[in-house]
């Protein structure tokens, strides 16, 4: 992607359709006067009233307790420098996006003009009574040293500043557990620090609560080593200024067991490496280009255990693993303050959890067979949906521990379910699915490249690293559209037209013919019909020039399906091809099924279904809680159609007993587990929550799904074709290009998984 598309595309992102990232959403009915009567006059006087007897009622009737400012003068904004509070507000409104899809807290971003400190915390704490707590950020040192210590201390509400605290709570955590492999003491190591800003103090900082010894901690600033008499060294840098004057990097880090990098990149030569202790410890946090080159450092070392802050490399230093956990550990308790103990509460948090099994879930989103505790593995991943339920408890109980917990949590139980109800509100799964999809890119056919949305989809999936495109269409128009877009990669484009495809068209044609000469088909028609791009796309999946086809974006579904059962099929084994949509909905992801292919299955049909649904659902990394729905409940009609779903469940019952999937039930019913609890106590999934639903028929499914999403904005991913033998999905008519890109990642990923079924027969056969 050239500099200016990609500059033009974040424009866009940003601008379009609203400007800004973040928007209000009112939490209560306002549909009538009555509605409107209680939100204000006269309605809201009672709560202001019950707030002004008693201000700890403020959390009980606003919506304080689950709302952070995010407070910027911005003076210190990413790599961009002093730009200045505007320019720094749409990082913030990041930070804001951030906070809200990994732990479901409000956030307001407020920029404030004034690089004065005295002006600057006055006007955070004249604000302070909207928020349950603050973060600032991208605020300069030292100012921002003393700002936030006197807001901690004139403040009773979390304030933190995350560019100090992040990353020195996920570095520690990550130093733990590095020194455990290592067979290292922390009390022993020597660590080496390039570096010498807010970050890097922050880190030593948190590394001597560790262990550390202050003494065994050197640090280098732009200007060298820091050692005492040297000029312009801070008072808070003082702490660390162990160093003897003239003592270069490559000096200070012989025999060093511990390089801690928040500064520039390219800095460390293998040679420094080299002179490290046995086992070094290398956490090169640099970006985009650490401070030594990770191929590099594991070429050059063995025995090297190395972090980053890139997510392409093993243990990335991230700060989304901290600030939203931090904060909503610390809002739970109405915590007075975030001190030094519900930090070390993190620490630790994160590094036990890198300890633990790890979810299939999370081994599925990084390609991974296990991801198991070692030295590729020493800190969680930012996608593991466990963070919430171990960091935030965890910060919350040393907050009460320690005595600054306002509202302590009794029932922790009920504690952890409220935490994970808050990680159904966001889109994870179409995060971790492209991210898997990351981890081994296949070559996907897009046979509708002459659309200007297909190919905006295919020059997003090939950027994004998602798949290899190959453009099928007129050629001509696909240049120009590439022109106009600044795709200027170099990818393959065919037009299944043209002479230059004469040999390949013709091969295509006698394969398929030789196939099935048998079934009604004739050469010359077969000939024909590679002509078409649908026809042509699926031969090249079936001849190995291509790993997944997607289609349908201009075609009806019905136009195009039909050529991929004709030439690409079903699986061995499989009798049915049948199609789900996996919904995004505020309680988490839905597999609705079967939304595109079979009209009126029958009671054996819909068995097939709901087993090959399963699969798909397992494909997700998700342990599969089907109901099977219909009008009625367990036999309260006596309808055919009722009927033929009490034989499918029947069935699946008598046969797959460990599967957990029940029916026939109503919708109601089935989303509702407390509900069919109890109503229904003997239901096989009483109790449970549901997440893939097996309609009766095609009409209610389609219909159920696009209700679905016009009605409540639910992302769709789908209709995920299953049963076919080789990797082939369609698009609705008119698909997005988000939605388009969506079901490229499942293609690639549907690749990913038949080649690894058939690598695994062809180990058995052998």
């Amino acid at each position: 992607m050239n500099k200016y598309s990609k500059r033009r595309e974040a424009l866009l992102y940003h601008a379009k359709p609203t400007p800004g990232k973040i928007a209000v959403i009112p939490t209560k009915k306002y549909a009538t006067q009555r509605d409107l009567s209680l939100a204000y006059s006269p309605g809201v006087a009672e709560p202001c009233l019950e707030i002004a007897k008693d201000v700890d009622n403020v959390y009980k009737y606003t919506a304080k307790g689950n709302l952070v400012a995010v407070i910027s003068n911005g003076t210190a904004v990413l790599g961009l420098g002093d730009i200045g509070p505007e320019a720094s507000k749409p990082v913030m409104e990041g930070k804001a996006l951030l906070f809200k899809i990994f732990a479901d807290i409000d956030v307001f971003d407020i920029e404030v003009d004034t690089k004065d400190v005295d002006k600057f915390i006055e006007t955070v704490k004249n604000i302070a009574p909207t928020f349950g707590g603050i973060n600032l950020e991208d605020i300069k040192a030292p100012e921002s040293f003393e700002i936030e210590r006197r807001l901690i201390e004139e403040l009773n509400i979390p304030v933190m500043h995350d560019d100090q605290h992040g990353t020195a709570i996920i570095s520690s955590a990550a130093l733990i557990n590095a020194a455990e492999l290592a067979g290292k003491n922390i009390s022993d190591l020597t660590v080496v620090v390039s570096g010498a800003g807010s970050a890097a103090l922050a880190c030593a900082n948190l590394y001597v609560r560790l262990g550390v010894k202050t003494e065994n901690i050197v640090m280098f600033d732009s200007k060298g080593i820091l050692y005492q008499g040297r000029e312009r060294v801070s008072e808070l840098q003082q702490k660390y200024a162990n160093g003897k004057e003239g003592t270069t990097l490559e000096e200070a880090l012989t025999g060093a067991d511990v390089f801690l990098g928040l500064s520039t990149g390219n800095i460390m030569s293998a040679e420094m490496l080299m002179k490290m202790a046995d086992n070094p410890i290398v956490f090169a946090m640099a970006n985009p280009e650490p401070e030594i080159d990770y191929n590099l450092a594991m070429d050059t070392r063995k025995d090297i255990i190395m972090a980053t802050g890139r997510s392409d490399h093993p243990n990335q230093v991230n700060n989304v693993l901290g600030f939203p956990y931090i904060f909503r550990g610390a809002l739970d308790v109405r915590a007075a303050k975030i001190n030094e103990e519900m930090k070390m509460a993190a620490v630790r948090a994160l590094a036990a959890l890198a300890k633990e099994s790890v979810p299939e879930q999370v081994n599925i989103a990084y390609g991974e067979t296990k991801l198991v505790f070692g030295r590729d593995y020493i800190i969680p991943k930012p996608f593991d949906p466990r963070l919430i339920t171990k960091v935030a408890p965890a910060v919350a109980k040393a907050a009460m521990d320690s005595g600054v917990a306002q509202y302590p949590i009794t029932d922790w139980e009920k504690y952890e379910e409220e935490l994970l109800e808050r990680l159904g509100s966001d889109n994870k799964m179409v995060r971790l699915l492209a991210n898997r999809a990351k981890t081994e890119p296949k070559r996907v056919v897009f046979a509708e490249a002459d659309h200007i949305d297909v190919l905006k989809a295919a020059q997003i999936s090939l950027e994004d690293g998602i798949a290899i495109p190959i453009l099928l269409g007129d050629k001509e128009i696909i240049l120009e559209l590439k022109e106009e877009l600044g795709f200027d990669a170099d990818v393959q484009i065919i037009d299944p037209k043209t002479h230059e495809e004469d040999e390949r068209r013709a091969r295509y044609a006698d394969t398929f013919w030789q196939a099935r000469q048998r079934k009604g088909i004739q050469l010359i028609d077969a000939q024909k019909w590679m002509r078409e791009r649908n026809y042509f796309a699926a031969m090249m999946v079936n001849e190995g020039e291509a790993d997944a086809v997607v289609s349908g974006y201009s075609r009806s579904y019905p136009t195009v399906v039909k050529p991929m059962l004709q030439l690409i099929g079903k699986a061995p084994g499989i009798t049915l091809a049948a199609t789900t949509n996996m919904m995004m909905t505020n309680r988490g992801p839905i597999f609705l099924s079967d939304t595109a292919i079979n009209p009126n299955p029958t009671a054996d049909d819909l068995a097939k279904i709901a087993l090959m649904t399963a699969k798909t659902v397992r494909m997700f990394g998700m342990e599969p809680v089907i109901a099977m729905v219909s009008f009625s409940n367990f036999g309260s009609a006596g309808d055919s159609n009722a009927g033929k779903v009490r034989e499918a469940v029947a069935y699946l019952h008598n046969y797959y007993p460990d599967l957990l999937v029940d029916g026939e039930l109503q919708a109601d019913f089935a989303m509702n587990f407390e509900l069919l609890k109890s109503k229904f106590p003997f239901s096989k999934i009483a109790g449970k929550k549901v997440n893939t639903l097996i309609f009766p028929n095609l009409e209610a499914a389609n219909i159920t799904y696009k209700l679905l999403k016009e009605l409540y904005s639910a992302d769709s991913i789908g209709p995920i074709m299953m049963g076919m033998a080789k990797p082939v999905h369609i698009f609705q008519l008119g698909a997005s290009v988000s939605e388009m890109v969506n079901m490229v990642a499942v293609a690639v990923v549907d690749a990913q998984e038949k080649e690894k079924r058939r690598k695994k027969w062809e180990a058995a056969e052998r």
